[in-house]
């Protein structure tokens, strides 16, 4: 199918093949027929993109201080992959759009194949032949209402919420800066809402258009604009204005202050400077508001992603209600988005919709939208670059099941460093992503359904980067249909996912080996070769994790908790250190009031091994991001080591130090996947036991049964 994307690397725009996406839960599989592109939206993000590394740097200074704040605790190698990761995809465009049902998710009750629904996502309603949208970001369009007027909806909701956000009446008289798409949507909202609207605009034509739209006059003129604002209003002023220009310069607010009348209120929804005039908004005591996108709903993941729905009682307008109302508003023909709409493009033409919006001529457009085929192409997986032709007898052809941050950042510039790999295909949920990897590192092809990596005959390597709810129920796949497996931490989120992957890797007698890449890492083989065997040891381990918000999808089912997703990285660390398993945990959580905190990601456990080690774990969320993310301690038998974030060693014996430190992180994750191939290669055993990564996620099960009970919990094989 057809897709239209962005580098944000470079700034250059393309319609691309890509696979099509599957249905998943929670959501509905859209065949587009029409989406609309966001003049103003879109216009930036390309202008953004296009701006040189300065230009970007300018333009987001926040994430700048991020990259600085990453350099420092994380290395500047670390920082720059994370950069590269992220600069090298393309993005796709487009947020608002109309089409027909295909396919229905499992838990969506609302949809039935056939519907003609509206979409607003900029996550998902993309512009693209065919997208997966989840329910609660898609809304049926009333018979009589175009997929053209439908395909605005969401940009509609935009302003709709921010006129509800000025908290208006019937009869209000009501200002609006800035008459392009969005404010002529505002006029004949308002209109039909029963509040007379007057614009501003320095273009006569759009100005012209707002008037025939409904609005009850407009001006071009700023002073004859202010000045006219008292007679129309009786010398009071407006009740709101609703800023919809957009521009760095300060003169809408200023404008807005001045016709706005004592205790008005002055919405900002379109992307303006907002230096606020101190002495007119103390004399007149006005309210600013900056409206937030679409209205509640928006930002929210469990009210988008999981589908969650807000009690009416509290909220009354969320997004998808916005949408609903401008759709009904369309079906009353009260709205009409026909003479907003200035060009229509076929899909096959999109760049050309593009090349509109940035010419230096300046032409005149409103409403633009994109069309679509009646029969786009559905094909699950396509081909990206040449076959290889035959591989050798032994050599390691890679499948990659998962594309995300992880596999970029990480995982693939590991593999790319490695000689003899064939990297077949990769499997991803959206086929932009998957192509972007498979264009970048050279995959022949790129598919949305991860069987057909399992089912390829030709790949014998198996790799699982996706989230962690999908890793047992994958490896068992994959080692079923004989691949060997890699899979990232954790192997499995309970007792019985676990049972099920012990099963299927004993019976299928191929390799499996789990990213616990901390025991690969130069600086924890060399403290464990001057250490020596030496019995039981004492252990130390202190983790400054980060914040992640309750939202994120670590903390939900998909990510199974901390504790469970990433805690078991530790716990291998404990393991590797002491060359024990462990054979009993105590685990206590602080109790914190502030609800924005996770109790169980700010954690001590002490931990009992069987060769009479003990070691204590201390994992925690609310730290400063100044104080290194890990640290390693091992006390035994006169001698000492610590770890210092995979950058520093210090080793104690008699007296006498060995001290060292690396200018980057090396927290061994390329020669984790070096072991692995080279096992492949040479048909020799993993490095690791099945055992051990057993006793890691067993040991982080009774983590979280310790958690509840209040007591110590003893470890034993399933």
């Amino acid at each position: 199918m057809k897709q239209v994307v962005q580098s944000f690397k470079t700034g250059e725009l393309n319609l691309v093949d890509v696979p099509a996406p599957q249905v998943k839960a929670g959501g509905v599989l859209i065949k587009t027929t029409r989406s609309a592109v966001s003049v103003g939206t879109e216009k930036l993000i390309v202008n953004l993109a296009q701006q040189n590394l300065v230009g970007k740097a300018l333009s987001r200074p926040d994430l700048v201080r991020r990259l600085i704040d990453k350099a420092k605790t994380e290395g500047i190698m670390e920082a720059y992959q994370a950069v590269k990761g992220r600069m090298e995809t393309q993005q796709p465009l487009g947020y608002s759009s109309a089409g027909e049902v295909l396919a229905v998710g499992a838990g969506v009750d609302e949809f039935k194949i056939g519907d003609r629904v509206a979409c607003g996502s900029d996550l998902f309603a993309t512009h693209s032949e065919i997208t997966w949208v989840p329910k609660n970001d898609c809304v049926k369009i009333p018979d009589g209402v175009s997929d053209e007027d439908a395909a605005f909806a969401y940009i509609a909701a935009v302003a709709i919420h921010a006129i509800r956000s000025a908290d208006l009446t019937f009869g209000s008289k009501v200002a609006v800066i800035g008459l392009g798409l969005l404010g002529q949507i505002s006029v004949q909202v308002l209109k039909a809402w029963g509040c007379d609207a007057f614009g501003f605009d320095l273009d006569a034509k759009k100005v012209a258009l707002a008037v025939e739209l409904g609005a009850k006059g407009g001006l071009t003129d700023r002073q004859a604009f202010a000045t006219k604002a008292k007679l129309l209003t009786d010398g009071h002023g407006f009740d709101a204005t609703i800023i919809m220009a957009s521009t760095s310069s300060n003169d809408p607010l200023e404008l807005a202050a001045e016709i706005t009348r004592e205790k008005g209120k002055i919405v900002a929804c379109g992307l303006v400077k907002l230096e606020v005039p101190r002495n007119v908004f103390f004399e007149k005591e006005l309210s600013l508001i900056v409206s937030r996108a679409t209205g509640p709903g928006k930002f929210d993941p469990d009210w988008e992603l999981k589908g969650h729905n807000y009690p009416l009682g509290l909220v009354r307008w969320t997004q998808a209600g916005n949408m609903k109302e401008f759709l009904s508003l369309a079906a009353d023909k009260r709205v009409t988005m026909a003479p907003v709409i200035t060009h229509r493009f076929n899909i096959d033409e999109a760049l050309s919709a593009y090349e509109l919006l940035l010419s230096k001529e300046h032409p005149y457009y409103l409403g633009v939208l994109l069309q679509y085929k009646d029969s786009p192409a559905q094909e699950k997986k396509i081909a990206v670059t040449a076959p290889k032709g035959d591989y050798q007898p032994g050599q390691p052809v890679v499948g990659l099941i998962g594309a995300g941050l992880f596999s970029n950042v990480t995982i693939l510039p590991c593999l790319k460093k490695i000689k003899g790999l064939a990297l077949r295909g990769v499997a991803t949920a959206t086929g932009l992503s998957g192509r972007n990897v498979a264009n970048q590192y050279g995959f022949e092809y790129c598919t949305t359904d991860y069987k057909e990596i399992l089912s390829d005959k030709k790949i014998n390597a198996v790799i699982i980067a996706t989230r962690h709810d999908l890793h047992a129920g994958m490896i068992v796949e994959a080692l079923a249909a004989g691949k060997d497996v890699f899979v990232e931490k954790p192997l499995a989120l309970n007792p019985t996912e676990l049972k099920e992957v012990g099963a299927a890797y004993r019976e299928s007698g191929k390799r499996l080996m789990v990213g616990f890449n901390r025991r690969f890492a130069p600086s924890a083989t060399r403290a464990k070769a001057l250490m020596g065997e030496i019995g039981a040891v004492t252990v130390n381990c202190r983790v400054n994790a980060g914040f992640v918000p309750k939202s994120h999808w670590t903390l939900n089912k998909e990510g199974g908790g901390r504790v469970i997703g990433e805690v078991c990285h530790f716990i291998d660390s404990i393991q590797y250190a002491t060359s024990s398993l462990p054979v009993r945990v105590f685990a206590e959580t602080i109790s914190s009031a502030n609800d924005q905190v996770t109790n169980e990601d700010n954690i001590a456990i002490t931990i009992k091994m069987k060769n009479g080690s003990v070691a204590t774990l201390l994992y925690t969320s609310v730290g400063h991001k100044g104080i290194p993310r890990e640290r390693l301690e091992v006390f035994g038998n006169n001698q000492s080591y610590v770890l210092d974030n995979f950058v520093g060693l210090e080793f104690v014996r008699d007296g006498k130090k060995e001290k060292t430190k690396k200018f980057n992180i090396d927290r061994g994750h390329q020669k984790e996947f070096e072991e692995f191939f080279d096992a492949l290669k040479n048909g020799r055993p993993l490095p690791v036991d099945f055992s051990e990564y057993v006793y890691t996620t067993l040991a982080t099960f009774a983590v979280m049964e310790s958690i509840k009970s209040g007591r110590p919990v003893e470890i034993a094989d399933l």
